[in-house]
């Protein structure tokens, strides 16, 4: 979410909202009546948008530039515009997007993130963090269940043995998460619809955003209606391109209940995503504007890619992108977002837009099943269980520290210590004294997988240096410029 708010100029470098000269950090702390009264013109100005998209969004516009108080706030408008006017798909994406979701989704899980979240959350983090020593980050990744009704080739979780979070740990997360101002929570697994309690999270903790990595094959009727009911669960459905590649990867017939999802969920009025996992073979499908275009037309809003990771069942290095295929996503994502203004983001190739590495708490962590505190999705690695202690324990792990510690230098094309600098990874778990979640994970700090990152990580240093300069020297021409 950081990243769409840097696609549309509204985030800083560091991952802050740029509201303010300073940064959001600049807000007070929120308190009750200022949230209800922020949601409430947040909320009308959305109905208000949803009547009449086509003529209201101008108006709109005019009216933040002339009501803008603060010095940054008529530059943020006034950049928005230039946009509207610049790139046409713009305002076509947002008139689409405000008659396509369902009132209860811009109430619910667009006014949480928007609000809660964002814009009264983030501050609390930036105080709670000088306040403790400690990062707290924007969002937790949470895996409430391992278990799966597919058996993917190559799943990145594939390794974890298959355990459930009981519903009173994870409902005692999401709490201490509020204390902390976390209000977006990430959940995957396994398969967070074969979870039988996740609807009940979503009702339970109504202020809060719930975005699901999901295969989608579990969706039918009944809980797309619950979706709707709700409004504050938008799931992301996961593919690997056309009928063929989907179906090799995920078994036979994936491919057209994932279709039959998506349109389940586009009639309600369900905000969802779609996720691809991006390897040598399927690339230059994923990012085709014929399977761009099929995605927005089955109603999805925005969309993660996740570069294929050598971790979990099966490592692969055979299957990652090839230094030449990750250069070429560099300026063709954000072709992309130019000509058809699709949130589209790619993880690491977007370390410019979120300042480097997100993981290691801080911007996110990961909790797996059963309860083990990872800094990464894939970076299988733990100290602490959430079971035996509270977050604010586990924000302080030495692993976290030691992760936040070695942040990369100024390539932000080479953000991942797992992928891009391997070393790093082999320096973190080192000074923290982490350990593998399982064994097979440790494969990444010594022999022959790490081996072949660490060559793989030299090959696209030798591909992206250049292109980091080159965009290096145009942001500072423009800013020379400007």
């Amino acid at each position: 979410m950081v990243a769409v708010g840097r696609m549309y100029g509204i985030i800083e470098s560091d991952g802050r909202p740029n509201y303010y000269g300073k940064g959001l950090s600049s807000l007070p702390a929120p308190n009750g009546w200022k949230v209800k009264g922020t949601e409430k013109l947040i909320d009308l100005a959305l109905d208000y948008l949803a009547k009449d998209p086509e003529k209201r969004i101008r108006n709109l516009v005019s009216i933040g530039k002339t009501l803008a108080i603060a010095p940054n706030h008529k530059e943020i408008i006034t950049n928005f515009e230039t946009r509207l006017d610049e790139i046409p798909s713009t305002e076509v994406y947002l008139r689409k997007a405000l008659t396509q979701i369902h009132p209860n989704y811009r109430k619910g899980f667009l006014m949480n993130l928007a609000v809660r979240a964002s814009l009264w959350g983030i501050p609390k983090h930036v105080a709670l963090s000088e306040e403790l020593g400690i990062n707290v980050p924007y969002t937790i990744l949470i895996d409430p269940t391992e278990a799966c009704n597919l058996r993917c080739v190559g799943c990145w979780a594939g390794k974890y043995q298959v355990n459930t979070l009981p519903y009173e740990t994870l409902d005692r997360i999401l709490k201490e998460a509020k204390e902390l101002g976390i209000y977006f929570i990430v959940l995957s697994g396994g398969e967070p619809f074969a979870y039988k309690d996740l609807l009940r999270a979503a009702e339970e903790h109504s202020d809060m955003a719930f975005m699901v990595y999901t295969n989608g094959t579990l969706i039918d009727e009944e809980v797309a209606d619950a979706l709707v009911a709700t409004g504050n669960l938008s799931p992301v459905i996961s593919l690997e391109g056309w009928r063929e590649d989907t179906d090799k990867r995920r078994g036979p017939g994936v491919y057209d209940k994932i279709m039959a999802t998506m349109d389940l969920l586009r009639d309600r009025g369900v905000l969802f995503g779609y996720s691809i996992t991006t390897t040598r073979h399927n690339a230059t499908t994923l990012f085709s504007d014929e399977f761009i275009d099929h995605m927005m037309a089955k109603g999805a809003l925005y969309a993660w890619s996740f570069h294929y990771v050598p971790v979990g069942r099966q490592p692969n290095m055979d299957l990652m992108i090839t230094p030449e295929q990750r250069g070429w996503l560099v300026d063709r994502v954000a072709t992309i977002r130019d000509e058809k203004s699709f949130p589209l983001i790619d993880f690491w190739n977007d370390g410019e837009m979120t300042g480097g590495c997100i993981a290691g708490g801080r911007l996110y962590f990961h909790i797996t099943a059963d309860g083990r505190v990872e800094p990464c999705a894939f970076a299988h690695f733990s100290m602490d269980n959430i079971k035996d202690k509270s977050l604010l324990e586990v924000l302080s792990s030495p692993l976290f520290k030691a992760y936040q510690k070695h942040q990369l230098d100024d390539n932000m094309l080479m953000p991942c210590p797992i992928i891009d600098r391997p070393e790093k990874l082999r320096q973190i778990i080192a000074e923290s004294g982490a350990n593998p979640s399982y064994p097979d994970a440790a494969r990444l700090l010594d022999g022959e997988l790490a081996d072949a990152l660490d060559a793989h990580c030299h090959a696209w240093r030798k591909v992206c240096q250049p292109i980091w300069e080159e965009r290096k020297a145009k942001r500072q021409s423009e800013v020379c410029a400007g």
